[in-house]
């Protein structure tokens, strides 16, 4: 809105790119979030509604406290298994694909690590093999010759139980 006095500043400047999101909805394909903070990540299957956007099926990685995961939500590894648990809740809505949405944030080997977890999950997702981090990264043996505090011991265990749901 623009008067003379006063002209009120367009808020979302700088937080979304609509060239790729026109891009992104154009194909009318179920859109795969992946969103990271400090402290975990968020996967999310949204579409599009012209009211706003509709999740269909997210996943937290505080999900995984539930499943007995006790080690640092905020890693590699817990990314990985916060993918293949939303990967798994989008299989039992008949989410056969999607397409990644990362949007503007700096692409990491976390966000990459969630969408091998979708797709070990069994969800197609365009990708380049190049991006998808090792299996030594999956499993955190990275994070045991830094830290033995933070390596998630029971991985293997807490993977069972997300695959057997």
């Amino acid at each position: 809105m623009t008067n003379k006095n006063y002209t009120v500043k367009y808020k979302r400047k700088g937080k979304t790119s609509y060239k790729n999101r026109l891009k992104l909805l154009s194909s009318r394909k179920t859109r795969l979030v992946i969103r990271k903070s400090n402290t975990g990540i968020t996967v999310q299957f949204v579409s599009f509604n012209p009211k706003g956007d509709y999740v269909i099926i997210g996943a937290n990685s505080k999900e995984l406290v539930k499943l007995g995961y006790k080690n640092n939500r905020g890693n590699i590894p817990s990314s990985y298994l916060t993918g293949l648990l939303a990967g798994k809740k989008a299989k039992s809505k008949n989410i056969k694909e999607a397409i990644l949405d990362l949007g503007l944030q700096r692409k990491s080997n976390r966000l990459y690590s969630a969408l091998k977890g979708v797709l070990d999950a069994g969800v197609d997702v365009p990708h380049s093999e190049k991006v998808i981090p090792n299996k030594q990264m999956l499993q955190g043996e990275n994070i045991k010759l830094y830290n033995k505090k933070y390596l998630p011991e029971n991985f293997q265990e807490i993977k069972n139980k997300i695959i057997k749901e």
